[in-house]
């Protein structure tokens, strides 16, 4: 399972022009999966998602998680992060999980993650349309076999 996280102050997703999601302060974070992911993926991303300290303290040092600071979370599934770009200039995207079983595990994070904090989610499979406004910019790269 991989995650890419951007620390937003205000992102929206829409699909065909209509806004369908949208959250003020937090995290947008973007969601592939691979065969061989399971439940323990997912509880481990959870938890690290909702403990990385990249929000600023009283400082102004990134010492606080988006649970102290009362963010929501943006979560987008996105096949994507799974690109092999090692032969030729066309990404080949055979590790990403096939739709079906992925649906299961991008709800199955959702869910999770909604018993923690606010979570708002674009449409799996969706061609959709992403407007972040990055903060920091902060982006984290996160990958549960690593």
């Amino acid at each position: 399972m991989r995650v890419l996280i951007q620390r937003s102050k205000e992102s929206r997703v829409c699909v065909q022009d209509e806004v369908i999601s949208s959250i003020s302060s937090g995290l947008v974070v973007f969601v592939g999966f691979t065969e061989g992911d399971t439940f323990e993926d997912i509880t481990y991303m959870v938890k690290k998602i909702l403990n990385l300290r990249i929000f600023d303290d009283e400082k102004g040092i990134m010492n606080k998680s988006i649970l102290e600071v009362g963010g929501e979370i943006l979560s987008i599934s996105q096949f994507t992060l799974y690109a092999d770009t090692k032969k030729g200039n066309r990404p080949s995207y055979i590790r990403a999980m096939n739709g079906a079983s992925a649906i299961k595990l991008y709800d199955a994070f959702n869910e999770e993650l909604s018993k923690y904090i606010g979570i708002q989610t674009g449409i799996f499979g969706a061609d959709m349309q992403v407007n972040i406004l990055n903060d920091g910019p902060i982006t984290i790269w996160l990958d549960s076999k690593e």
